[in-house]
């Protein structure tokens, strides 16, 4: 498994767009993205710790790989 690289929350959610996830709504901090029947909650702070990220990544369906060719 590839070590992930430290983004931030907008990163995070413009790499999840690309792959077709479409935004929901935010409230506060906390961005929800939607594509099909997946839903992850993304932190939009200036830095995602990696386990935050795994997770948002494992309720978004997508492999680590997936994640960093479309950062």
């Amino acid at each position: 498994m590839p070590k992930l690289p430290c983004v931030s929350g907008a990163k995070v959610a413009k790499a999840l767009e690309r792959l077709g996830f479409v935004r929901q709504r935010q409230k506060g901090s906390h961005l929800v993205l939607r594509r099909g029947g997946s839903v992850c909650v993304v932190p939009m702070h200036r830095e995602v710790d990696q386990g935050t990220l795994r997770g948002v990544l494992r309720q978004a369906g997508i492999s680590p790989e997936e994640f960093v060719d479309n950062l």
